[in-house]
């Protein structure tokens, strides 16, 4: 990236030259000056100050935590959410032969039946916290499948109209962490389907950013790093980078990794996979000497330097050029300090 820089940098300080080189004598290497009494530049001062070198790359906005949901019973499908319907707990998320397959809230997935007899466990507890939370409360939440546990199934069953047998298995029941929101739905009303199939592509509910990152950037993406994102419609705001693959993928234009970032509020647009600009931060120089890239001048016989302006007279000083940022890149050079002039192109 730098190189590119360095280049756009050669030709603004051509252009800014009009295409004149300035050489040295084989004796001025050292930093001695070649003065000037050539009618005064526009200029700009030398400033001391942070420098952040920055690249811009393209993202969506997206939802986190995204899922598929399997059919689990076989049967004819007779109701399916819209794209973007948000589904909360002990609600449908599609209905086979007219009975619903249920979302309750929890981290482990329904991996066996839930009945009276069935083994202590943290699934029985699960099951039961959503139960109270839904407003069936006879029993005591802990580990172990009781009488009264049966009994508020069949109560629950019988409300939300399946069959009253008192167990609860994946046929009846979807245990993920939170409230979703559908993105894809895989099948439709009047669909066979069977045990494992896939039925819905879910979401989170929270809103990210997630950028496709060339794996030659991959220095640019720290988890906890800072970007700056630019939203449709021209709204931007801040965000943290939450998440960095490990894992290359391969893209049209060769490889990439997942980077995913928190943005810090919500963001206006309701739209999904929204293109999304997001400014990384590559490279941080702190209390550095820095004029505007345009001030440089590419040399003959290589390398760049500026023309300093000491009232009505002139000295161009050889340079080496460090970090760039904000139109502005870093110098070091003989004699140069903060607050000199230095010469610029006219506006």
């Amino acid at each position: 990236m730098r190189k590119g820089i360095l280049a756009g940098a050669c030709l603004l300080a051509v252009a800014a030259a009009g295409a004149a080189l300035v050489g040295f004598t084989d004796g001025g290497g050292t930093g001695a000056a070649t003065q000037s009494a050539a009618p005064v530049p526009a200029t700009a001062a030398i400033t001391r100050q942070d420098l952040v070198d920055t690249k811009t790359v393209d993202g969506s906005l997206t939802y986190s935590g995204e899922r598929q949901v399997a059919s689990g019973r076989a049967g004819t499908v007779t109701w399916v959410p819209e794209e973007g319907s948000i589904i909360r707990r002990g609600r449908s998320l599609l209905t086979i032969d007219r009975e619903p397959l249920v979302l309750m809230y929890g981290k482990l997935p329904l991996y066996r039946t839930l009945e009276q007899g069935v083994d202590d466990g943290p699934d029985v507890e699960q099951l039961e916290r959503n139960l109270r939370a839904l407003g069936y409360d006879d029993f005591t939440v802990d580990d172990h499948f009781s009488y009264a546990t049966y009994l508020a199934v069949l109560e629950w069953q019988e409300d939300r109209g399946l069959p009253e047998t008192g167990r609860v298995d994946a046929s009846q029941v979807v245990f993920l962490p939170s409230s979703v929101r559908v993105t894809e739905a895989k099948t439709a009303v009047g669909a066979r389907t069977d045990p494992g199939r896939p039925a819905l592509t879910v979401s989170g509910l929270r809103r990210l950013v997630h950028v496709d990152l060339d794996t030659g950037d991959q220095s640019l993406a720290r988890k906890g790093a800072k970007v700056d994102v630019e939203l449709p419609g021209g709204e931007t705001m801040t965000g943290k980078i939450t998440e960095v693959g490990t894992v290359a993928k391969t893209a049209q234009d060769g490889t990439t990794i997942d980077v995913d970032i928190t943005l810090s509020k919500t963001p206006k647009t309701k739209l999904d996979q929204a293109p999304v600009e997001v400014e990384l931060v590559s490279e941080r120089s702190e209390d550095v000497l820095a004029v505007p890239v345009e001030a440089l001048l590419a040399l003959r016989e290589g390398g760049f330097g500026v023309e300093v302006v000491e009232g009505a007279r002139t000295r161009l000083v050889p340079v080496k050029v460090g970090a760039f940022g904000g139109g502005m890149v870093e110098i070091t050079g003989e004699g140069l300090a903060e607050g000199m002039k230095v010469g610029v192109p006219a506006e």
